[in-house]
């Protein structure tokens, strides 16, 4: 055949001839199919057939002098432009030897894969989805397209998509001429996932470019919704390195709305008008809305093939996955190269932090790292467009490809709907732009033309205040930086930034804050948990039960959602230590937990009260330090964890020391084990004062400054009474550090310190590099000012020394 080609026949090097699509397609077909990796069976119409196609209805002419009059200003005349050339295309004959090729190619096609299959019919342009050049849906693709005259009209109408609106745009944007762009077509058997799922995958973190796990998202029925951000997904996060040798590589399951299904249309007819009569779009059961899209092996099954095809491919990835529902089986439908991170430069860090919170008017997920305030604009449709000036904010339901000429002039995007691998996520990465996605109210929680500030820099959750708040921005060139001798670790909290924060020059996480865990990402007290059944108050109980409703054993819930989110920053720093501090709630933080106040004593003074150690071998927290500990074995014995160490607060005596060294082993975390390491916060003069004693049971200290400075001159920290008394520089709190740091070093064991002195006070980080602190922990924001602090300290000490 002249114009036809089989997949079978195609390869990555017949790209000019069938483009990215096809090219990437036959490719995986010919080359991975041996490898287990199922690609659906099909052909390409090749651009030999659209040159025919222009030149049987001479359309070439006519559509030239059409863009020459294009105002590629303003592109004030875009859409009748777009629309006269489409009209010319769709209007045209379609060539009787084109045509017999097509059909006899779909009938080859039949006797492989069955005749009562449908196809997708799926346009691939030759200057689309190159690395230079890729972008978001231009033309468009076909479903559920059955028998001979439904595929000529959907070719024919495949070739009027590489004249939309946006596909016009795009190629001015990006300096392509026009005519010499030309469209393949792939015919492709239809995957029956509209009696499933399906979904896209990428073989890094695409926010932050963190390149050891695979994102897996994914919604019910066929794909569009998801690539389009009609849905909110489920998400799922597959660690890379330790694949194939622990029983459980997915760290992270998120549950999405998935409001919509996409299905075939049991009306569709053989004389299809307009392509949505093959699909309908209805609303998800709400028992689905509560399932996962896939179990863990096929989330495996799928991860394993992105790891395949990034191989293969030499680069990463953006694919597209589809599952039968007939035979069960997972597809790949389409898979580019991702060329957002690539393009990204690694080695700049920009930091932001919001100097005061406003108002919250919505949340969703946050994508681009960054702030941004200006005007929003709430638009319905891309027809809308003349509306949204440039730099203002939009505001919308939903994005899909007939946006992305508007998308542009958006300081920051802002969707109801989508999750982080929709059509509104892509395009702002792309375009570096800030986006929430997701945020389900916000086209009625803003007001057209109301100032807002748009916050993606605050982890997972993006948030839209009120108003114009004020932020800081630094930026800074990471690659240029030198470490110390001292090790330099951060204070984490939340597992969300831990992507981000992992570029940063460090020697892992010396404190990983457990509580914040509990009160972020669980919020419910691990007791009511526990004795869920006891919960006298049916409003809470009816409230847990919403929140925990995948999980039949309630206790369940806290164990998972404290694993993954643990899992999340060890994966990030891998194999780099990971110290978790164990819970280190007070009394009273505790009962502000959902439950909590049914299962915590009333303390006066809940500072020096039922807190760290002694909580967890007593019976009112005890079964809830178990589940604590559960969690922890499942990050490190079947996620595969070692680098996480667990750390102990507040542990006042050496009995205590010995009681929750023994309460732990009881639950399967033993000390030596399995390369366990047990740390202890250093905060009280008793521990200072006995602390060799203490190295018995524990391998090494961390020094929690603002305790330890608390406990030992009498002065509460948050009083703004005692300001001037609470000060790190006092001289028995220095003694105490001082006798620390060498009892520890005479014990044998590592000691290090968590808190901000050394990187607001020089002299502070020379004081304890002078006494050769093992390692100092900083919150993200103070860590690059605490690295400068700690080398100038460490060569002062060296030219002292060589003095």
């Amino acid at each position: 055949m002249e114009f036809i080609k089989k997949f079978s026949e195609i390869r990555i090097t017949d790209l000019p001839s069938v483009g990215g699509k096809n090219a990437s397609l036959g490719e995986m077909f010919g080359a991975l199919s041996q490898k287990g990796i199922q690609v659906p069976d099909g052909f390409a119409v090749t651009a030999k057939g659209y040159w025919l196609f222009l030149e049987h209805n001479k359309l070439a002419p006519a559509i030239s002098v059409l863009l020459e009059n294009l105002n590629i200003q303003t592109f004030d005349n875009l859409k009748d432009i777009g629309a006269q050339v489409r009209k010319l295309i769709l209007d045209a004959v379609f060539p009787p030897e084109l045509k017999a090729e097509i059909n006899a190619a779909q009938q080859q096609l039949e006797m492989r894969v069955g005749k009562n299959r449908s196809f997708a019919v799926r346009s691939s342009a030759t200057a689309e989805d190159l690395p230079n050049a890729s972008f978001a849906g231009q033309q468009e693709t076909y479903l559920n397209v059955k028998g001979d005259t439904n595929t000529i009209k959907a070719c024919q109408r495949c070739y009027a998509s590489l004249f939309t609106d946006r596909a016009i745009k795009y190629r001015v944007d990006n300096g392509f001429e026009h005519m010499k762009v030309a469209l393949s077509i792939g015919v492709q058997m239809m995957v029956r996932s509209d009696l499933a799922s399906s979904g896209v995958m990428f073989t890094l973190d695409p926010d932050s470019g963190f390149e050891n796990v695979v994102l897996v998202a994914g919604a019910w029925g066929l794909g569009e919704n998801v690539v389009q951000g009609n849905v909110n997904t489920d998400e799922f996060l597959v660690f890379k390195p330790l694949m194939g040798q622990v029983s459980q590589s997915v760290i992270r399951h998120q549950l999405g709305s998935k409001l919509k299904t996409m299905l075939y249309s049991a009306t569709a007819t053989s004389d299809i008008v307009q392509p949505e009569d093959a699909i309908v779009n209805i609303d998800t059961s709400v028992e689905q809305q509560k399932r996962f899209v896939l179990n863990d092996a096929e989330i495996l099954i799928l991860a394993n093939a992105a790891l395949q095809i990034q191989e293969h491919y030499k680069c990463h990835m953006d694919i597209e996955w589809a599952k039968d529902g007939e035979n069960q089986q997972l597809y790949i439908v389409q898979a580019r190269p991702e060329t957002v991170q690539r393009n990204r430069n690694k080695h700049l860090y920009t930091d932001y932090a919001i100097k005061e919170k406003g108002k919250v008017l919505c949340e969703g997920v946050g994508l681009g790292n960054r702030i941004v305030s200006g005007k929003a604009r709430i638009l319905n449709h891309p027809s809308e467009s003349e509306k949204l000036q440039q730099g203002e904010i939009l505001v919308t339901g939903h994005t899909d490809p007939d946006w992305d000429p508007i998308l542009k002039k958006a300081a920051a995007i802002i969707t109801n709907q989508g999750g982080r691998t929709s059509h509104a996520a892509i395009v702002a990465r792309e375009l570096g732009a800030v986006a929430i996605v997701g945020a389900g109210n916000a086209t009625s929680a803003i007001k057209d033309g109301q100032i807002i500030t748009v916050s993606a820099a605050e982890g997972d959750v993006g948030y839209v205040y009120e108003g114009k708040i004020e932020w800081m921005e630094n930026t800074h060139d990471i690659s240029r930086i030198e470490m110390p001798s001292t090790q330099v670790m951060l204070i984490l909290g939340h597992p969300e930034q831990a992507f981000k924060y992992s570029f940063l020059p460090n020697n892992g996480v010396g404190l990983m804050r457990m509580e914040f865990i509990v009160s972020n990402a669980i919020g419910i007290h691990p007791m009511a948990l526990r004795y869920f059944d006891k919960i006298t108050d049916a409003k809470v109980k009816a409230e847990i039960e919403q929140k925990t409703s995948l999980y039949p054993e309630k206790k369940n819930y806290f164990v998972h959602q404290l694993a993954e989110a643990t899992a999340m920053i060890a994966a990030a720093f891998y194999p780099k230590d990971v110290i978790v501090r164990m819970s280190d709630f007070k009394s009273n933080e505790y009962a502000n937990l959902l439950g909590g106040k049914q299962f915590e004593p009333k303390e006066e003074n809940p500072m020096i009260g039922f807190r760290g150690a002694s909580r967890y071998y007593h019976p009112l927290y005890k079964d809830a330090f178990e589940m604590e500990c559960a969690a922890m074995k499942i990050v490190r014995e079947e996620m595969g964890f070692i680098n996480v160490k667990l750390m102990i607060p507040f542990c006042r005596t050496i009995e205590e020391a010995r009681k929750v060294s023994a309460l732990m082993k009881g639950f399967g975390l033993e000390r030596g084990k399995n390369d366990l390491h047990l740390y202890m916060m250093l905060e009280i003069p008793s521990n200072a004062l006995l602390a060799e004693e203490f190295a018995k049971y524990f391998d090494g200290f961390s020094i929690g400054s603002n305790d330890l400075t608390q406990l030992t001159l009498g002065a509460d920290r948050d009083s703004t009474l005692l300001s001037e008394i609470f000060s790190p520089f006092d001289p028995a709190v220095m003694q105490l550090i001082r006798m620390s740091i060498q009892k520890a070093k005479k014990a044998g064991v590592k000691i290090g310190l968590c808190g901000q002195a050394p990187s607001d006070y020089p002299s502070y980080a020379s004081f304890l590099v002078e006494e050769g602190i093992s390692s100092i922990s900083f919150n993200p924001d103070a860590l690059l000012k605490g690295i400068e602090n700690i080398s100038a300290a460490e060569k002062e000490n060296k030219m002292i020394f060589e003095m």
